[in-house]
């Protein structure tokens, strides 16, 4: 058993996106990080043309005694593969701990074992309140109620000695350990699988940052997200036109995730996050239209203004 690796979890309409991650993994992993890709059996060869020796592949059907083919609530059953395979991970020994990143994210400038684990080899664990979601309108309105009250209902469950709530929204490092306490300490005793408790609520990393904080079977290590997130798409244009660029992001973060919900792949080939550029695809032609009409009415205003 390796004691660290990173974990992908992905499939075949998301390969053009992991290929990107992947990629990158290559410019700025340290050699001693390996990493896995989960995807379909069916998904295999389409990812075996980008994947060699650094990148192990194993079919998702490994876990098919945990996985669901029918919707669970609101979810899509391929989402809640991916939460329950996540959490299943740990089960085939291939790491003690492992980092999970998404399709979407790319790393964007070097990074070892030292982001992830302390000098003893104890995972870092990424625990925050989020409250910058809870100021952003479009995020509170959209995504914060519902959530919070997921996570709150899980805290409860759990019997979480701490009542604040303090989970990730991913891009962690899981400890197997704290898995194998979960399944056997939380998971069997309430005859419940994986599917039960994203079921219960659809949150694979507050399910696992609950039993963290409740079970201390491993050292805690709480450190802020190491992968930048942009949750909304106003959060990301707010950025863009402040002239934020990936140099920038790369001096607090080894990587960045732009969410495929709004993005869809707009943001794919961004080397960096230029204003104009990256602006653009987000625009419509009606917008930029308006857009263009307010700059000329602003310009002559303040030419105006500079005259009296």
């Amino acid at each position: 058993m390796e004691h660290f690796g990173l974990i992908l979890k992905s499939y075949g309409a998301h390969a053009r996106e992991a290929k990107r991650l992947i990629d990158s993994y290559r410019s700025y992993a340290a050699p001693n990080i390996p990493m896995t890709a989960v995807v379909p059996e069916e998904d295999i060869d389409t990812f075996r043309a980008f994947t060699s020796s650094d990148v192990e592949l194993v079919p998702e059907e490994e876990f098919e005694q945990h996985l669901v083919t029918e919707p669970t609530g609101a979810l899509r059953p391929g989402y809640v593969r991916q939460e329950i395979i996540k959490l299943a991970f740990h089960e085939l020994g291939i790491y003690r701990h492992y980092f999970t990143v998404d399709s979407e994210a790319q790393f964007i400038r070097p990074f070892s074992t030292s982001d992830f684990l302390t000098p003893d080899g104890s995972p870092y664990s990424i625990l925050v309140e989020d409250r910058d979601l809870a100021v952003d309108p479009e995020y509170f309105t959209s995504y914060w109620t519902e959530r919070q009250a997921a996570h709150r209902r899980i805290w409860e469950t759990v019997d979480v000695p701490d009542p604040v709530i303090r989970t990730c929204h991913g891009h962690t490092t899981f400890a197997s350990p704290v898995l194998e306490s979960f399944v056997t300490e939380f998971l069997h005793p309430r005859q419940w699988g994986y599917r039960d408790a994203i079921a219960f609520a659809p949150y694979e990393y507050t399910w696992y940052n609950a039993w963290l904080l409740k079970s201390s079977v491993v050292p805690l290590h709480p450190r802020d997200p190491v992968i930048k997130v942009f949750h909304s798409e106003s959060e990301l244009l707010t950025s863009v036109a402040r002239g934020v660029t990936a140099e920038d992001i790369a001096r607090g973060y080894l990587g960045m995730v732009i969410n495929g919900n709004f993005d869809q792949g707009r943001s794919l080939t961004w080397a960096q996050m230029h204003k104009t550029r990256s602006l653009a695809p987000y625009l419509s032609y009606a917008e930029l239209g308006s857009v263009l009409r307010w700059k000329v009415q602003e310009s002559s205003a303040r030419r105006f203004r500079g005259k009296q």
